[in-house]
């Protein structure tokens, strides 16, 4: 495969500075950096990912539209990528912007269809009554651990750990080993030096669990994925089970701490302390559109040269989903108004089209997600930030837009102790 340079494509990005999605105001105020961006250089703009890689960030909600609606023009293909000769081996977002692979998540086409169409049946056939009930226990599990003490990081000692909980016990994951998991996909997300170590381990995980399933099979995901039609090989069951799971974890959790964040610093929410179920709602629903979980999506790939709003994109250029920045596009913003309160959900908190999140993956997520927030509020009626609102810091990753912590005090209470 050949780089821009050598095609005779002039580099991207050569014209103007790009953009690095990097920095403090990234992980501290990316909602105003990404108006300043628009403003300044229009719905598509260059930008840089960690080690000089050029992309380009779509920030336009039109924009949004017209490619996650172009699969043909900008399939999720990876291994269009004209950067793939500047890329070294251990750059640590490889985990999180792929490999060429057989996986639902970086395949293209029909292949891609093959894949969905063996693991959103697996998804469908989830019961929502057992999931809330098996998510209610594990937030009663994880609250017995701080509720004593009167005060908690609820990132580490909830959000996070709660949603690969919930997720092990769908896949048939042992107990013990739900812990480990969650910590190796954290790693992995955040982008740090030891990403790629962590992807590894995630990896191995997932060859256990299928191991073991393809042994003895039992009442969860797994296998009923190995029990759907079509031939698939290990690899593929590995993959893919890489890709629910990781897209499963850390934007739930996101989901889950923003929208306590919301509540916790927007007087407008204050019912919800006191056990206003629709003001959780409305939280939740504000969140995906103000404070995206998924703040970038990577990524697309141009089939052939193109144009996008005014900008000229090159075969193989990386397009980065800017799913946060296209939800507040004030073009859009105008039309919708007040109404990202009324459950209006036209936003792209989800993405867009053939590669959307499937939507049984959606309500899972939303029903972890909530029942989380409603237990925590149930248990803890009183709880509120232990520091200023404008010292709490995003996570480091460019791609997920969560919390790195959030500290809260609360009245102690006893621990339920023993709830299954």
């Amino acid at each position: 495969m050949t780089s821009p340079a050598q095609s005779g494509c002039p580099v991207p990005h050569a014209a103007a500075a790009a953009v690095p999605l990097s920095g403090p105001r990234f992980h501290t105020d990316r909602n105003s950096l990404y108006r300043e961006i628009r403003r300044d250089r229009g719905p598509v703009a260059a930008v840089e990912l960690i080690g000089g890689i050029p992309a380009w960030l779509v920030l336009g909600y039109r924009e949004m539209h017209q490619v996650t609606s172009s699969p043909e023009l900008f399939p999720r293909d990876v291994s269009l990528w004209n950067q793939w000769p500047n890329i070294p081996p251990d750059w640590p977002l490889l985990p999180m912007v792929g490999t060429p692979m057989p996986s639902i998540y970086f395949t293209a086409g029909a292949e891609h269809r093959r894949h969905l169409a063996m693991v959103e049946p697996a998804l469908e056939s989830v019961d929502n009554f057992e999931l809330r009930r098996v998510a209610e226990g594990l937030a009663d599990q994880l609250i017995d651990a701080f509720c004593g003490r009167g005060s908690a990081d609820l990132v580490a000692e909830f959000a996070e750990p709660l949603p690969v909980l919930v997720l092990a016990a769908l896949l048939g994951f042992p107990e013990v080993e739900g812990p480990g998991l969650a910590r190796a996909m954290k790693v992995m997300a955040d982008g740090g030096a030891d990403a790629q170590t962590a992807h590894l381990q995630f990896m191995q995980y997932m060859q256990h669990l299928l191991a073991m399933k393809k042994a003895a099979p039992g009442d969860d995901l797994v296998s009923r994925m190995l029990a759907q039609p079509g031939r698939f090989t290990d690899e593929e069951y590995v993959n893919d089970l890489m890709a629910v799971t990781a897209a499963g974890h850390l934007p739930t959790a996101d989901w889950l701490i923003n929208s306590v964040r919301l509540m916790l610093t927007d007087d407008r929410f204050a019912a919800a302390l006191g056990g206003g179920r629709r003001s959780v709602d409305q939280a939740m629903n504000e969140v995906l559109w103000e404070d995206s979980p998924n703040s970038i999506l990577a990524g697309r790939w141009a089939a052939r040269d193109t144009r996008l709003a005014d900008t000229q994109i090159r075969a193989g250029d990386l397009v980065l989903l800017g799913l946060a920045a296209a939800n507040t596009d004030p073009h859009v913003r105008q039309s919708v108004g007040d109404g990202i309160n009324s459950g209006n959900n036209a936003h792209f908190a989800f993405s867009h089209g053939e590669y959307r999140c499937p939507f049984p993956a959606q309500q899972i997520a939303e029903t972890v997600a909530r029942t989380g927030i409603e237990v925590l509020l149930d248990r803890l009626p009183d709880i509120d930030l232990a520091v200023p609102a404008a010292s709490l810091v995003r996570r480091p990753s460019p791609f997920l837009c969560g919390m790195t912590s959030l500290p809260v005090v609360f009245t102690p209470v006893r621990a339920l102790g023993g709830f299954q």
